[in-house]
């Protein structure tokens, strides 16, 4: 049996995905700020560990909890929508810190027992505004842009060793906490003069005509794990796909 070990776990894509996985015969290391036993079934196969990607102890303490690890998904994130030019620049930091500098030295902690087995899969989970461009995301376009590139590079750097490197792009998930956990108040980042310019955007992602679903990312993730033909990328959700199209 093969173990992956999952940041972000305590709700949304990552909830989903450490479920998927256990579902399907895995080890799943399930990591999250603060752990929270009731979402999930007891098992053998499930370890649930403390993690906060901000703090190098933090990390180094869970991989060595989790023990060897097949697979690393890069999954916690933080999410900002608002105008640049109101957003608080401490809220910036913590967006960058999280889902930038937090996968960074996630996968950094990762690479050593990944490259002396020679073998191992990183996936990266970014976001479709990595594919187009849109309103009143800068900041948190800008932190998953550098993971994009961040990811590329890699992918080149560590397959000499046997190691692959991926990407699963999910789209907007109305259902998920994208900024419940920023402690910015919408009314605060969208004052006037933008308040008449957003209103129909946010009247859009009320009601999304596509959108993506925890499990859209869950089978993308899964996909991208035990995909052996070299493709770098996976766009997950309706939107996600349409973007791409």
């Amino acid at each position: 049996m093969k173990t992956i070990l999952i940041t972000g776990c305590s709700s949304g894509y990552g909830l989903e995905t450490a479920r998927h996985f256990h579902a399907r015969g895995w080890n799943v290391v399930a990591t999250m700020r603060s752990p929270r036993p009731e979402l999930f079934e007891t098992s053998d196969r499930l370890r649930l560990l403390a993690l906060d990607v901000t703090d190098p102890d933090s990390i180094a303490l869970a991989l060595e909890l989790g023990g060897p690890i097949d697979v690393l998904v890069n999954n916690a994130g933080i999410g900002l929508f608002g105008a640049l030019e109101y957003s608080p620049m401490q809220r910036i930091r913590d967006v960058y810190a999280t889902n930038t500098l937090g996968t960074i030295a996630m996968t950094q902690a990762a690479i050593p027992q990944m490259r002396a087995r020679g073998s191992g899969t990183i996936v990266n989970v970014t976001s479709s505004a990595t594919l187009a461009s849109f309103p009143y995301a800068a900041a948190y376009t800008g932190s998953k842009t550098a993971v994009q590139g961040f990811t590329y590079s890699l992918a080149h750097e560590l397959a000499p060793f046997g190691v692959t490197v991926k990407l699963v792009e999910p789209g907007y998930g109305p259902t998920t906490a994208f900024t419940t956990n920023t402690d910015v108040d919408l009314a605060d980042v969208l004052p006037e003069p933008y308040a008449g310019h957003a209103a129909p955007i946010l009247a859009g992602m009320a009601a999304p005509a596509m959108f993506t679903t925890e499990t859209d990312v869950a089978e993308a993730v899964w996909t991208a794990v035990h995909d052996t033909s070299g493709r770098p990328h996976f766009p997950a959700g309706a939107d996600a796909l349409a973007l791409v199209a």
